[in-house]
């Protein structure tokens, strides 16, 4: 027995197909190059949204993608962290009642008794459980449902690959999800999946009663969502690729790319039998750092490179960025390698990081939220339903600038009363961003207080008294010094025949004592006092 025959007796025989890392991805992950099922566990899971007839005049579309992607992202740890972070973020909001900005009370922020069934959506479950399973829902498959259909004043979050939409159409029945008389009838929901060898019963769901939430629209399926692990696929597989690379090295320990030389073979069928062998052997990432032996005469060359000289971290980091850009999760915040590396954990670095995540995350998808499940609760009127991030440890450090914010409309408030607006008025026009909603008073200034009429008459009167008083002591007639100050016109005053003793020099040259006015009685009687000279002998 020659050396070829002793290497084909020695083969065992073949327990799965070889072939190159891109074969493998098209030939198993990915078949017919397209993305439509995923291969983990020895179990292929289909992706997309197949459609089907429902009946004359009607069609419903579903959305087959959460068992495939669910088996992806726990086969890829930055893509599971991701869909967390997403998850625990979201569960930590609450929901309340808002005014609408054009109601008295704009953007005023409120709860009632009707929002016991968001709070305790199902007997032990909270908001927070509700939010976290409608995020891995619409995460993982595009799509979310919650009925309250016949469920006794509780929700349900249905499985949205057992959920159907039906549309109906007069003009186009066979394809009424995008005609233009197009509209959704229903719900379909059917235990256990949707196909034609389930026996289990249909479930008929009006509009009204089911939450669908789709928070990223697919292009191409009507009023479906489409998951952001779609887009993901393909940097998920290269993950779970790297990953096997790596453990399948320390496994093995050894470097597989190799040049072979001196194959002792005499003719091409023998060389072939020789290649096919040591592919079947050695070729592939499962048949990677295998121990390769060789015969004399035969030589064996590394080429490749190890894990450092491919930079395998890098390679494998720019896989998980890419990861994390597509989920909405910023690096640092998802704590992956290159979101730890250099001046990302810069104070200046992470704020901006998790200040762009709640606002072009967070936000939007908090209002999108509160917006589809409004129609299973009793909204009040002029209000709609909103959310609270007063407990969001993640948004806690906006604190300050709310803080700030609510100062400067605090300023422009007082500003708009000092300028005759009046109070209610700008505090609505500030509160609902709409200043057509100020409303001036008539006062500006310090005219914003009306004037007193009883006090500025009482003031007028003891003015106008005490100059009446003073002019009568100044010695004019009482008809005229009233005259004077009705009219305020002081032509009119009239002297009258009494003095005042402050303008008398001398008080008994006038005919009266000092301080008794002309006229008073007994006054003329009084005998002047002896000068100094009187009586005295005069000197001749």
């Amino acid at each position: 027995m020659g050396l070829l025959d002793r290497i084909a007796a020695a083969r065992t025989p073949p327990s799965e197909q070889r072939g190159s890392i891109d074969q493998y991805i098209n030939e198993y992950v990915l078949p017919a190059g397209m993305i439509n099922q995923f291969s983990y566990g020895g179990h292929v899971y289909p992706f997309g949204a197949p459609q089907f007839s429902y009946g004359p005049g009607k069609a419903r579309e579903y959305t087959g993608d959460l068992p495939g992607h669910t088996m992806a992202v726990k086969g890829c740890p930055p893509a599971f962290a991701a869909q967390m972070v997403r998850a625990l973020v979201l569960s930590q909001a609450r929901f309340t009642f808002r005014n609408l900005r054009w109601s008295r009370t704009p953007r005023r922020t409120f709860g009632t008794s009707a929002l016991a069934m968001l709070e305790q959506p199902w007997p032990g479950g909270t908001t927070g459980d509700l939010n976290a399973r409608m995020e891995w829902h619409a995460g993982l498959a595009g799509n979310a449902f919650v009925t309250n259909w016949q469920q006794d004043g509780r929700l349900r979050v249905l499985r949205p690959d057992w959920c159907a939409l039906v549309y109906g159409s007069q003009r186009e029945p066979d394809d009424p999800a995008h005609a233009l008389d197009g509209e959704l009838i229903g719900y379909v929901y059917q235990n256990g999946g949707i196909s034609a060898g389930n026996q289990a019963p249909v479930i008929t769901l009006p509009p009204s009663s089911v939450a669908h939430w789709a928070p990223l629209p697919d292009p191409l399926n009507a009023g479906l969502g489409m998951s952001w692990i779609t887009p993901a696929v393909r940097e998920i597989q290269g993950d779970q690729l790297a990953s096997r690379h790596k453990i399948t090295f320390f496994e093995n320990g050894a470097t597989p790319n190799l040049v072979v030389k001196g194959i002792p073979a005499v003719t091409k069928d023998q060389f072939d039998q020789v290649v096919a062998m040591m592919e079947e052997g050695h070729a592939g990432v499962a048949n990677a750092y295998k121990t390769l032996y060789l015969t004399a005469g035969a030589d064996a060359t590394v080429i490749g490179s190890d894990m450092r000289q491919m930079d395998f971290k890098s390679t494998q980091g720019a896989g998980e960025t890419r990861i994390s850009f597509l989920s909405r999760v910023p690096a640092p915040l998802l704590g992956i390698s290159e979101g730890l590396a250099g001046s990302s954990l810069n104070s200046g670095n992470f704020a901006a990081s998790r200040r762009m995540f709640a606002d072009s995350w967070i936000f939007p998808t908090l209002q999108n939220l509160a917006s589809t499940l409004a129609p299973l609760v009793n909204v009040p009127p002029d209000a709609e339903l909103w959310f609270d991030t007063t407990d969001m440890p993640v948004l806690r450090e906006d604190a300050k600038d709310a803080a700030e914010i609510e100062q400067v409309k605090a300023l422009t408030i007082a500003t708009l009363v000092r300028d005759g607006f009046t109070a209610e008025s700008s505090v609505a026009a500030v509160n609902g961003q709409d200043m057509t909603q100020l409303v001036h008073s008539g006062l500006v200034s310090v005219q914003l207080q009306p004037p007193r009429t009883d006090v500025v008459t009482a003031q007028a009167v003891q003015i106008g008294s005490l100059a009446a008083e003073l002019l009568v002591r100044s010695g004019y007639t009482p008809e005229s010094v009233i005259e004077a100050v009705t009219k305020q016109d002081l032509s009119v005053l009239k002297p009258g025949k009494l003095t005042p003793r402050q303008l008398v020099a001398d008080p008994l040259s006038a005919g009266a004592e000092p301080g008794v006015p002309l006229g008073f009685p007994g006054a003329g009687n009084q005998t002047p006092p002896p000068s100094s000279n009187a009586g005295g002998p005069q000197n001749g």
